[in-house]
């Protein structure tokens, strides 16, 4: 399998580097300390078609496949992971469980607004007290009439406040209960959805992270997503290419923290010579470049099989797993390589380091991968 870059890759790549020097690199800073979310770079990003990869043409999208998306995700999250986070999660979460599972009329409603980057979509699964045991969740919809009444709060939400529409899951069924779980595609504005609480977090900061709020909100049938009781299918079927999603996320925090370290060290002089030049730093500068190819080897196998709609649960969970817990071994050993000077926020290593453990947590905990996988290989 040849996993060399296409000529539409490398268009990607060269057109994100020109992007990201203008419009993410002066302010990221900034926009990380203050925990600014910048909803006008992401109308930028629309107009770039960077808000709908998979979205096809007819519906307003880019209709890429799943290698382009890849590179999206990596070549922002080289710049700045809270950036890169926020397009796959407006990508494959909320905009790809509209394209997967909504009917005509939904995905002709939704999609080209959320493709163009004009509406940020937001995706509810978590919730406080039940993150990966969602058939035990809290927020509800019972039906009313020709209608149905949301009643819960979700966590953890990204663009929980900003989004502009949110595919929610709820609880339709008893707890634990075979089928008991519906999705709803909620507009912002609907009485009785509001925002909630916003996360202070420890990276990832200028990509918003808060509640969803839902007291006896009404909605009509026709926000059902699919049927009745799917939801969870739904939810795992999403998650296994929101999975790839954060293995590229992942990558690219990898590879940012990579290439600074390496140049760094060709350029910092300790003992009259480049700390390249020591074997204790160009050990760790190996193990960075051999742990960026694994990853994106895994990355780009799962996102063959995604490409190709065969199934890839284990391989996006290995993906997943691998890229994530690199991530944070690559930017912990670049802090290490830039010493004093790594642990300072006017070099750019610390930042990576603090981004890059949240893809060890978000959309399915590395133990949670390790559960899947294990399912998996156990079942043959």
């Amino acid at each position: 399998m040849n996993f060399s870059a296409t000529d539409t890759q490398l268009s990607i790549t060269e057109m994100i580097k020109d992007f990201a020097a203008k419009h993410i690199k002066p302010k990221m800073m900034e926009w990380d300390e203050s925990q600014k979310f910048p909803v006008e770079l992401f109308r930028q990003m629309g107009e770039l078609g960077l808000m709908g990869v998979l979205v096809p043409t007819e519906y307003g999208g880019s209709g890429l496949g799943y290698f382009e998306y890849v590179t999206v995700v990596s070549e922002i999250a080289k710049v700045c992971g809270s950036i890169g986070l926020s397009v796959a999660a407006h990508n494959s979460l909320c905009t790809g469980h509209i394209l997967y599972f909504g009917n005509e009329e939904q995905k002709r409603k939704y999609l080209p607004k959320l493709a163009s980057g004009q509406w940020i979509g937001a995706w509810g699964l978590t919730e406080a007290n039940t993150g990966s045991d969602s058939g035990n969740m809290g927020c509800t919809a019972v039906r009313d009439g020709d209608g149905w009444i949301l009643n819960g709060t979700k966590n953890w939400i990204t663009h929980g406040i900003t989004g502009d529409v949110a595919v929610v899951l709820t609880r339709t069924g008893e707890p634990r209960s075979k089928d008991n779980i519906t999705a709803f595609v909620v507009e912002r504005g609907t009485p009785g959805f509001m925002a909630g609480k916003k996360e202070n977090k420890l990276g990832m900061r200028a990509s918003e992270t808060a509640e969803m709020v839902f007291d006896n909100c009404r909605i009509s049938d026709a926000q059902r997503l699919g049927e009745v009781g799917k939801g969870f299918q739904q939810a795992m079927k999403i998650l296994d290419g929101g999975r790839i999603s954060i293995a590229a996320l992942s990558l690219g925090i990898a590879k940012g923290a990579y290439e600074a370290s390496l140049k760094y060290s060709q350029e910092r002089h300790q003992f009259d010579q480049p700390i390249s030049n020591f074997q204790a730093i160009a050990f760790k500068l190996a193990d960075m470049a051999t742990q960026i190819e694994a990853s994106e080897l895994l990355i780009y196998q799962a996102a063959d099989l995604k490409n190709r709609g065969e199934k890839m649960t284990k391989e996006s969970a290995m993906a997943k797993y691998y890229a994530s817990e690199a991530a944070v071994r690559i930017s912990t050993d670049a802090v290490q390589i830039f010493g004093g000077y790594g642990y300072t926020k006017d070099f750019p290593v610390e930042k990576y380091y603090r981004d890059s453990k949240l893809c060890t947590i978000g959309e399915g905990t590395s133990e949670i991968q390790k559960l899947v996988i294990s399912r998996d290989i156990l079942r043959n």
